[in-house]
């Protein structure tokens, strides 16, 4: 059956505010700028007749998507959509010294040392084995067609790498912004993206 995915990315943070890096491990709350991010991608596909919701199991995304939550659409939380695990250097105060730690690292991804992570972190390579759960779920055989999403920037990047079947070194062709819209249609057989990137909602926001 055919399916069509709204994924977003959650609303602004104070720590995305000040370009601290969360990760798995920072479990924060939108702001009033996310507040407001939420409240207009609310409006613009408030009339989509979701039938589920999927998040991570970290409240910025509950709190992006909670007005459609609250109008009792069946909601699912995935540990599979949680952000990568950034590990010692989640929460802390951008740096020269974290920058270049970062530069090196996306270097190696970049490059296909994909199984390279911070200390306590996590790799790209297993970050897609938990996101497959939910890719899973996904071409289950139901009646659901129109499913909501809301995850995080790198782990999106890496969950619509895994949707297109395409490898994870491409994962900065996909851009994001926070409440940025990929809409992915899947056919019964293969996704493909429809939508990219979009934020039309918050030109009027």
């Amino acid at each position: 059956m055919k399916k069509t995915l709204y994924i977003i990315r959650h609303g602004e943070t104070d720590l995305n505010k000040r370009g601290v890096v969360q990760g798995r491990g920072m479990d924060t709350n939108l702001n009033d700028k996310g507040r407001e991010q939420a409240e207009a991608f609310y409006r613009a596909y408030k009339n989509v007749p979701f039938d589920k919701v999927y998040t991570s199991t970290l409240k910025r995304t509950h709190q992006t998507v909670r007005k459609f939550i609250d109008s009792n659409i069946p909601w699912t939380q995935y540990p599979g959509l949680d952000e990568l695990g950034w590990g010692i250097y989640e929460g802390k105060e951008s740096s020269e010294h974290i920058k270049a730690e970062f530069v090196n690292i996306l270097n190696k991804w970049n490059s296909g040392e994909l199984h390279h992570k911070f200390e306590l972190g996590e790799s790209p390579l297993e970050v897609k084995e938990r996101q497959l759960t939910v890719l899973e779920r996904l071409i289950e055989e139901n009646d659901d067609q129109n499913i909501l999403i809301c995850m995080h920037g790198r782990a999106l990047r890496l969950f619509l790498c895994l949707l297109l079947n395409k490898p994870l070194t491409e994962m900065e062709t996909f851009p994001h912004s926070n409440t940025t819209l990929y809409k992915v249609e899947y056919d019964g057989s293969s996704f493909q993206i429809i939508d990219f990137n979009n934020t039309d909602h918050l030109t009027h926001a």
